[in-house]
Formats: structure tokens, sequence, C-alpha cells
């Protein structure tokens, strides 16, 4: 059975969250939104490919920062509103050059930064 991205369920914007996790590690890197092309890029190039809403483009995860991200898995949860995509990362994930977007915590009502910058 051939996969049809129009088969997921998109927001009034056209958009489903996917979150991108290491395939080596499992380790969540980021949250970004695609919308059915950007699912159907994704899968045909094994590059993932997001839709950015501030720039209402698309965007290839590493087309100009060359921190890549290599589709390993695709999967689509049991709503199928939200999809996951696993990973071969290359370079840190958020823009903020750490390996993921997820580095800060609440620990005992303090905020704390789990890491610093990779480069």
């Amino acid at each position: 059975m051939s996969f049809d991205p129009s088969t997921l369920k998109y927001d009034a914007a056209g958009l489903i969250p996917a979150i991108a996790q290491d395939a080596a590690t499992g380790e969540v890197l980021m949250m970004a939104w695609m919308n059915a092309q950007a699912v159907a890029r994704t899968l045909e190039s094994g590059r993932v490919t997001y839709w950015s809403r501030s720039r209402q483009s698309f965007w290839v995860k590493g087309e100009s920062s060359g921190h890549v991200q290599e589709l390993m898995d695709f999967r689509v949860d049991c709503d199928r509103d939200c999809v996951l995509v696993t990973v071969r990362q290359t370079g840190p994930a958020c823009h903020t050059n750490r390996r993921s977007c997820f580095y800060t915590a609440v620990r005992e009502g303090e905020e704390v930064e789990l890491m610093t910058p990779m480069v």
C-alpha cells in the first residue's frame, strides 16, 4: 500500500507538527512544521524538508547551514495529526547551534541550561 500525504490530518493552515529524533540515540532534536508537499519532498529526497511559517517557504534542513537531517524513518502517530522523523543529524539541530532545541529545563522552579552551543 503506497502512502498518500493527503491522508494526514493537517491544521487549518495546512500544517502538521513534525518531531525530529536522532535515530541512533533517541534524543529529541527539534519540532517544526510540514505541509503535504514538505512530507512528499521529504519522502522522495531523503532530506528532511519543513515549511517555514515565518518565511512562507520550504526549508530543507541543512541547506544553508550544512547541518543536514538525513531521513532514516518516517512515522505517523495514531491520530495521524503528528509525524516523527528519525534522522541522522549532521552538526547541531537548533538554530542556536545546540545539538537540540530542547536545551533548557525547569528544575525545582528554576530554568536551567542543559547544553551550550556546539560551535
